[in-house]
């Protein structure tokens, strides 16, 4: 015997809980909470059937509304025919009610062009899906189909009118008609006057500013560049706008408040360029409230 004491082993209770579990049970728990909440977010699954299905991609091309992701492509397919594209989109439980009769949904692309600026914003995004909701309470559908382009005249409240041209330059559905620089009014369609004499640019001038169009009111066109002058006084180039050399533009200024407001269906000359004393009309005509858009 040395004196020196005896090692005791000492028995220590395994704890239940080690605070190590607690980043695997709290990244656990978010990881639920997220799929639930995804789950509580899923909507519909609609079909559309579109000529083309270039660019889309599961689960990243958008479905939108007004600007806002409303869905996203859940998958894209052939048709047994091999002749269209079938791609399938679920839209948020919120936007339900978009998928009723008389939706109409289309591929916006960036297209750049003489005729048409469109989709510039989806160059570094890609496509996305945009969509028009059916007008009233309609049955609920599943497949739609699709357009190949942005339908046009979306608007349809408002002033329709004729404006006469031998020869519009760079018109094109979507052309802006402008009053003083703002936009007022949009190009409808096209198409050749009687006995194909002139060509007739049927326009739609928003329902706000309607008033702005009175009898004596002219237009002219402001599409690409106008050259002026001669070798001794110099050359000016009036250029309207960037937008305006691609897509087109209509001006039109109005003589008077007092002159009686232009009827529907009015027909109008559409002049190449505007004379000094159009420019020079500076009528006070009040317009109403603008409206907030219904949602």
């Amino acid at each position: 015997m040395t004196g020196e004491e005896t090692p005791r082993a000492r028995l220590r209770r395994r704890r239940l809980f080690n605070l190590a579990w607690i980043i695997p049970i709290v990244a656990a728990a978010v990881a639920g909470w997220l799929i639930w909440q995804r789950m509580q977010e899923r909507g519909p699954e609609i079909s559309i059937r579109f000529a083309d299905g270039g660019g889309l991609r599961v689960g990243i091309t958008p479905v939108k509304y007004r600007g806002v992701v409303i869905g996203d492509v859940s998958g894209v397919r052939l048709s047994e025919d091999l002749r269209h594209v079938l791609v399938r989109a679920r839209l948020q439980r919120g936007a339900a009610g978009i998928a009723r009769e008389g939706a109409v949904f289309w591929i916006v692309r960036p297209q750049v062009g003489f005729g048409n600026v469109t989709g510039l914003n989806t160059v570094l995004t890609g496509p996305e899906i945009q969509v028009l909701p059916g007008k009233g309470e309609g049955p609920r559908r599943q497949a739609f189909v699709g357009l190949d382009a942005a339908p046009v005249g979306l608007e349809t409240a408002g002033l329709k009118l004729v404006l006469r041209a031998e020869r519009p330059r760079s018109i094109r559905p979507n052309t802006p008609v402008h009053y003083r620089g703002v936009e007022v009014g949009m190009v409808q369609k096209l198409e050749l006057g009687p006995n194909a004499l002139s060509a007739d640019v049927q326009v739609l001038i928003f329902e706000r500013y309607a008033g702005l169009v009175r009898q004596g009111s002219a237009f002219w066109d402001t599409s690409g560049v106008n050259v002026r002058g001669g070798l001794l006084k110099g050359i000016e180039l009036d250029i309207e706008s960037l937008r305006t050399i691609a897509t087109g533009g209509i001006e039109f200024a109005t003589p008077s408040a007092k002159a009686p407001r232009a009827k529907p269906g009015g027909v109008f000359f559409l002049h190449d360029k505007p004379k000094d004393e159009w420019l020079s009309w500076l009528p006070r005509i009040p317009l109403p409230p603008a409206q907030e858009p219904a949602p």
